[in-house]
Protein backbone atom coordinates (compact mmCIF):
# COMPACT_ATOMS: atom_id res chain seq x y z
CA UNK A 1 0.00 0.00 0.00
CA UNK A 2 1.27 3.43 -0.24
CA UNK A 3 1.86 5.41 2.62
CA UNK A 4 1.64 9.05 2.45
CA UNK A 5 2.97 11.66 5.08
CA UNK A 6 -0.67 12.63 5.49
CA UNK A 7 -1.42 8.99 7.02
CA UNK A 8 1.38 9.21 8.86
CA UNK A 9 0.78 12.66 10.72
CA UNK A 10 -3.02 11.71 11.03
CA UNK A 11 -2.06 8.64 13.01
CA UNK A 12 0.75 11.04 15.09
CA UNK A 13 -2.44 13.22 15.58
CA UNK A 14 -4.29 10.48 17.70
CA UNK A 15 -1.66 9.29 19.49
CA UNK A 16 -0.96 12.41 20.90
CA UNK A 17 -4.14 12.88 21.72
CA UNK A 18 -4.39 10.20 23.43
CA UNK A 19 -6.89 8.50 21.20
CA UNK A 20 -6.79 5.34 19.59
CA UNK A 21 -9.41 6.18 16.54
CA UNK A 22 -7.80 7.57 13.37
CA UNK A 23 -10.40 8.52 10.76
CA UNK A 24 -8.56 9.36 7.29
CA UNK A 25 -9.97 9.70 3.87
CA UNK A 26 -13.26 8.49 4.99
CA UNK A 27 -12.07 5.23 6.54
CA UNK A 28 -12.22 4.93 9.96
CA UNK A 29 -10.20 2.51 12.62
CA UNK A 30 -10.21 1.88 15.87
CA UNK A 31 -6.65 0.28 17.14
CA UNK A 32 -7.13 -1.91 20.24
CA UNK A 33 -3.92 -0.55 21.90
CA UNK A 34 -1.46 2.09 21.55
CA UNK A 35 0.92 -0.62 21.16
CA UNK A 36 -1.04 -0.98 18.05
CA UNK A 37 -1.21 2.47 16.93
CA UNK A 38 2.58 2.56 17.97
CA UNK A 39 2.78 -0.23 15.18
CA UNK A 40 0.82 0.94 12.64
CA UNK A 41 3.00 4.76 13.04
CA UNK A 42 6.54 1.94 12.03
CA UNK A 43 4.44 0.46 9.80
CA UNK A 44 3.61 3.41 8.00
CA UNK A 45 7.33 4.85 8.26
CA UNK A 46 8.82 2.34 7.04
CA UNK A 47 6.78 2.23 4.04
CA UNK A 48 7.31 5.70 3.36
CA UNK A 49 10.76 4.94 3.40
CA UNK A 50 10.80 1.64 1.14
CA UNK A 51 8.83 3.93 -1.45
CA UNK A 52 11.27 6.91 -1.17
CA UNK A 53 14.54 4.27 -1.48
CA UNK A 54 13.07 2.93 -4.41
CA UNK A 55 12.08 6.12 -6.29
CA UNK A 56 15.17 7.48 -5.78
CA UNK A 57 14.18 10.13 -3.26
CA UNK A 58 16.38 8.32 -0.76
CA UNK A 59 19.90 7.93 -1.57
CA UNK A 60 20.78 4.98 -1.77
CA UNK A 61 24.50 3.60 -0.54
CA UNK A 62 27.67 5.86 -1.58
CA UNK A 63 29.70 5.17 -4.13
CA UNK A 64 33.31 4.42 -3.47
CA UNK A 65 36.17 4.54 -5.88
CA UNK A 66 39.91 2.96 -4.56
CA UNK A 67 42.41 4.64 -6.13
CA UNK A 68 46.16 2.36 -5.53
CA UNK A 69 49.42 4.06 -7.28
CA UNK A 70 52.50 2.46 -6.95
CA UNK A 71 56.00 4.60 -7.33
CA UNK A 72 56.07 6.49 -10.71
CA UNK A 73 52.09 7.70 -10.87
Amino acid sequence: MAFTSDHLEALESALAKGERRVTFGGNTVEYRSVEELLSAIREVKRGIAEQAASTGLWPGAPRQIRLTTRKGF
